[in-house]
């Protein structure tokens, strides 16, 4: 079993800047990949972006590409999303995901609220 716990939520201004962290626990040594996902209210959840546990492959959803970057720190068994020029519409419920190897997801996070006021 893999134990996901994200931090780093809250509130900010339209054009700031938040980091995301998720702290994997357990079997960490399965992990394939790990990726962020959100939900927004009324919205289906989507995936923000991606990255493979011991390799530096990247993905990113065409409405946060060149905003968003997605990192990891193995020594930390973290993984971050830094956030910057936010936009309102990145308001969500951000939950990071992890994966042996499936592209189902097959574990969560708690998740953490970004709000961005206009």
């Amino acid at each position: 079993q893999v134990q996901l716990a994200e931090s780093g939520g809250g509130l900010v201004q339209a054009g700031g800047s938040l980091r995301l962290s998720c702290a994997a626990s357990g079997r960490t040594f399965s992990i394939l990949r790990m990726g962020w996902f959100r939900q927004a209210p009324g919205k289906e959840r989507e995936l923000v972006a991606r990255i493979t546990w011991n390799y530096d492959y990247t993905y990113y959803a065409d409405s946060v590409k060149g905003r968003f970057t997605i990192s990891r720190d193995n020594a930390k068994n973290t993984v971050y999303l830094s956030m910057n020029s936010l936009k309102p519409e990145d308001t969500a419920v951000y939950y990071c995901a992890a994966t042996r190897g499936s592209t189902n997801y097959e574990y969560w996070g708690q998740g953490t609220h970004v709000t961005v006021s206009s």
